[in-house]
């Protein structure tokens, strides 16, 4: 069984455990944090965790049923009813339909917790896991565009139409 609970201050040791478990993994389909994410994490997780309760972002964790942080889920750029979803999956977890549940899940709380309609989301087109799991959870491509050298796509999804169900 697995969790999605909002960031707290007490999260930031297992989610740097996370981020430096799954760090190889995650840049072979986005771009690494770098160096200086890692060495700076501290104060970035409360700077983060600020902007969160100004109501600018909503961040989650994925966890195991120990506490284990099998991933993330973000909310970012929050305005007029509208943010930006972002998710990582632990390399661990990955293929076994954790990150379409979670959306599914945090499209809920983005309609009943955060009042948001409307939900974009963006990768890279090599990375089929995640035009998959957006496929699955509604979102319609919008326009191709470009990631540094990486060609890739913009997706929305209204909410309004209402959340998608979880299986």
């Amino acid at each position: 069984m697995t969790t999605i609970s909002r960031l707290r201050p007490g999260h930031a040791d297992a989610l740097l455990a996370f981020e430096r478990e799954n760090r190889a993994y995650f840049s072979a389909s986005v771009p690494d944090r770098g160096d200086d994410y890692f060495a700076g994490f501290a104060e970035r997780h409360r700077e983060l965790l600020a902007e969160q309760d100004a109501g600018l972002h909503h961040f989650h964790l994925i966890q195991d049923a120990d506490g284990t942080v099998l991933g993330r889920i973000n909310l970012v750029q929050v305005e007029n009813g509208s943010a930006e979803l972002g998710y990582r999956i632990a390399e661990k977890a990955a293929g076994r339909g954790l990150a379409t549940r979670a959306v599914q899940q945090v499209c809920v709380l983005a309609v009943r917790e955060y009042g948001l309609t409307e939900l974009r989301a963006e990768t890279t087109l090599d990375n089929s896991g995640s035009r998959a799991v957006l496929a699955r959870t509604g979102f319609e491509p919008v326009e191709d565009v470009m990631f540094g050298d990486r060609p890739g796509r913009r997706y929305v999804l209204d909410l309004r139409r209402g959340a998608p169900l979880a299986p």
